[in-house]
């Protein structure tokens, strides 16, 4: 797939890429649930309830009426509601938008026009949705709606143009010499479709770089298992269990790569093929210098070591070549998926 390709996708549009992947599109919302203001909330929120509130209100609310299954809205209820505020949430959650071949528009509109009319459709959405009263039982609660950091592409990118504007360091640099960003980093995925099949369940970085060279070339790689992020997964997740998703970062030799790589990357979820998992990573440049900041470690040890042999050699110990991993997960103990 070349960068051509990437240049010209649709923000509703579909890309197959390595290992029987594909990046399918969907907007995400994060959802956050309030008491309305004359509200006493005592006993917790009917989850089921708020659901089939929140389905009913896409399907009837808008012109082009918005589908979207109960398996992906995700509604969690918070505890200990005696204790709460009257001003404070009483749930959270994430409502995942797939079906969005309504927006597929029949005239042949360049892509910036068509980015423009996602972005404002949207917006648009947002903004219905934000402050909504959602009547359950005879009590009243109001919903609060944000798209998420890590899906709107725009915010990230006046977020690095901002940040290299200050003079903050960057790996890769513009035609009139500017700083710019080079690396993604995403979680989330599951490390056994970035694994060597019959081989292993853990992230292989060959499989990994094969797949990420989709879209351009790579200067670095790390791909490790995410255990933060598994830690705090939901036991009721289904295909995943704790402890089986990847970290993995990339930077790219050319600062176009990168761009289309993070902007294609960005509200979309990977499907694997034979699979009915869709798995919804998240995706953000790199702020903190990764490799760097990999790089000065490996050379702070590499320092030590003449001091650590003398050590050895004056106290008579065995002698040994200190032992780097290659990357991190290859010190981390297996997991098992669930059948």
């Amino acid at each position: 797939m070349g960068t051509k390709s990437l240049d010209s996708l649709r923000p509703t549009e579909a890309l197959e890429i390595e290992n029987g992947l594909t990046l399918v599109p969907r907007v995400m919302l994060n959802l956050t649930i309030f008491p309305s203001e004359t509200a006493s909330v005592t006993k917790p929120i009917d989850e089921w309830q708020l659901k089939r509130a929140l389905i009913d209100f896409l399907k009837t609310s808008f012109h082009v009426p918005i589908t979207v299954p109960e398996e992906d809205l995700h509604i969690k209820r918070f505890k200990d509601l005696k204790k709460r505020k009257r001003v404070d949430p009483v749930a959270g959650g994430t409502i995942f938008i797939r079906d969005l071949g309504f927006l597929n528009s029949k005239n042949e509109d360049d892509l910036e026009v068509l980015d423009k009319k996602f972005l404002d459709w949207k917006s648009s959405l947002v903004e219905k949705m934000d402050g909504i009263e959602l009547n359950l039982e005879g009590v009243k609660f109001r919903l609060g709606v944000a798209i998420p950091a890590t899906d709107d592409f725009q915010g990230m990118k006046k977020d690095w143009e901002d940040f290299y504007a200050f003079g903050n360091r960057g790996y890769s640099r513009g035609g009139s010499g500017r700083q710019q960003p080079d690396t993604i980093v995403l979680r989330g995925a599951p490390s056994r479709w970035f694994a060597e099949p019959r081989v292993s369940s853990k992230p292989s970085m060959l499989v990994t770089h094969t797949i990420f060279s989709t879209f351009g070339k790579i200067r670095n790689l790390n791909v490790a298992e995410d255990n933060d992020l598994g830690d705090k997964a939901d036991e009721d997740d289904g295909d995943i269990v704790s402890g089986l998703h990847c970290k993995i970062v990339v930077q790219f030799e050319r600062y176009r790569d990168f761009y289309n790589a993070l902007k294609v990357l960005c509200g979309r979820s990977l499907q694997k093929q034979g699979s009915r998992l869709k798995a919804d990573y998240e995706v953000s440049w790199d702020k903190d210098g990764f490799f760097r900041n990999t790089r000065s470690h490996a050379q702070e040890r590499s320092s030590r070591m003449p001091e650590m042999a003398a050590d050895s050699y004056k106290s008579g110990a065995p002698r040994r070549q200190p032992y780097f991993p290659h990357s991190g997960y290859d010190n981390s103990r297996p997991k098992r998926f669930k059948e």
